[in-house]
């Protein structure tokens, strides 16, 4: 018996990770705060690498030179109607700013991606709409305000805590109803809502209720706990059109000052911003997408640097020298491809996610289509991994202004959840529809959900059972 070796050559495909793919796919899955967590690291260490910050205002989110936005420095109205306007011995800074046309939008989009928080954004605009002696008072009475934003002194108490009189503090608390979220400063929700009503009286974009201010300001307690008969009868409207107000204060109004501008609470019960990864907006009936980190900083090599890798080749350069220049340079330029991949990648996606959901963004969460992570990756040419990590612990600025997470895109059940909710908020309280109930009603309406499907979604939205919503 004999054994014959032989050798011979066969090509095999084999997909190898490089470590440079490694290190892309580790930026890119970060949060964006643990992306700046990355780059503080990266600056840290690496003397080639520089970041400039992208100077933008924190109201309207467009580039500043100084320390006031020329383009939305506010302009508000007094308790007598008439215009206020700023001479410019009141004005900080350059005197010649000019003050924003009454018909340009508040932008939230800074005002949610940045680190600016309720206090810092009051405190700036009052500061700019008051004259200098009037400061402290604005600066006491915005620590006054409690965790939902309602002020928990009178005009007396703050007039006696910082030496002026109540006139000047009328005065401070006029400039302070007139800045967003609207109803800050109110002494109670009623106060608030009836606040936020007036203003979208003025913005004449809204139909408001007939007897909206007579509820709201007499029957508010009835109406939350939806007696709407007895509300009909004290206020002479009918049953119909109370309901109606009661869907435009859900809909339109925020009871708490505060919910309006704090986007998220986190676990310790401390107030938190969450900042959007991208934006989409709409402009000019188009949907537009937007990577924020592009506002918000910019990296490149550190000109001494750029100065000192183009000379390595002089002979007055050591091998030591050469070594370290091309080590930090060379890592300076990889940290910023990876960067700049990360962004196009989710720049990519997004684009992706405006043309497949464009009718969710338009119309609402009604209007969301199934989709999946692989498809997106199809569409794209990249891999369903990467639009994992690419959207993992990301946020979006829909439209709306809402900030929701990537997953929303992909949840098809949030139409239907959408549905239950509105289901059970529509429900006699005598006689709350049971899960079997709401499956029925959804059946007809060509929604096919078993009961504890039913059951798992209403969980979800932190919705109790039938017997534990009965009065």
């Amino acid at each position: 018996m004999t054994i014959e070796l032989s050798q011979h050559l066969q090509p095999v495909m084999q997909a190898k990770v490089t470590p440079k793919q490694i290190a892309a796919n580790y930026i890119l899955q970060m949060s964006s705060v643990e992306l700046q967590e990355a780059i503080a690291q990266e600056l840290d260490e690496n003397p080639a690498l520089e970041m400039e910050e992208l100077p933008n205002c924190p109201i309207c989110g467009r580039p500043v030179t100084g320390n006031y936005c020329t383009d939305c420095m506010p302009r508000k109205n007094d308790t007598n109607g008439d215009e206020m306007r700023l001479s410019t011995d009141d004005l900080p800074g350059d005197g010649a700013t000019r003050l924003r046309d009454e018909d340009d939008e508040f932008d939230p989009i800074a005002r949610a991606e940045a680190d600016f928080t309720l206090e810092d954004h009051l405190t700036w605009n009052l500061h700019a709409l008051l004259p200098t002696r009037l400061h402290p008072v604005a600066d006491h009475v915005v620590g006054a305000l409690d965790s939902n934003g309602f002020l928990t002194e009178t005009d007396e108490e703050v007039a006696a805590a910082t030496g002026v009189t109540v006139a000047d503090v009328a005065q401070v608390l006029a400039a302070m109803r007139g800045l967003e979220p609207i109803g800050i400063g109110s002494r109670s929700i009623t106060e608030s809502l009836l606040a936020q009503i007036e203003y979208l009286r003025e913005l004449d974009e809204i139909e408001i209720p007939a007897h909206a201010e007579a509820v709201i300001a007499n029957h508010l307690g009835d109406l939350g706990e939806r007696r709407f008969r007895e509300v009909a009868a004290s206020v002479g409207a009918t049953q119909r059109e109370v309901i109606a107000v009661w869907e435009f204060v859900k809909s339109n109004l925020n009871p708490y000052p505060t919910s309006a501008f704090i986007a998220a609470v986190s676990g310790d019960g401390s107030r938190t911003i969450i900042r959007p990864d991208v934006l989409i907006r709409a402009i000019d009936g188009e949907l537009t997408v937007e990577v924020v980190e592009s506002r918000r900083f910019s990296l490149h090599v550190a000109p001494i640097y750029s100065s000192l890798s183009s000379k390595l080749r002089s002979a007055e350069t050591t091998e030591d020298e050469k070594q370290h220049v091309r080590q930090y340079v060379g890592r300076a330029k990889f940290f910023i491809d990876n960067i700049n991949r990360r962004r196009a990648t989710i720049q990519r996606i997004a684009e992706c996610l405006v043309e497949r959901q464009r009718d969710y963004l338009v119309h609402g969460v009604q209007h969301l289509v199934p989709l999946t992570r692989a498809e997106v990756g199809e569409l794209i040419g990249m891999h369903e991994s990467t639009v994992s990590r690419a959207t993992a612990e990301k946020y979006v600025m829909i439209p709306t202004g809402q900030v929701v997470p990537f997953s929303h895109f992909f949840t098809a059940s949030l139409g239907t959840k959408d549905q239950i909710k509105r289901m059970i908020e529509a429900e006699d309280a005598r006689h709350p529809y049971s899960d079997q109930e709401i499956a029925d009603a959804l059946a007809e309406e060509g929604i096919a959900l078993a009961r504890r499907t039913v059951a798992k979604y209403r969980d979800e939205l932190q919705i109790l059972p039938a017997r534990l919503r009965h009065r």
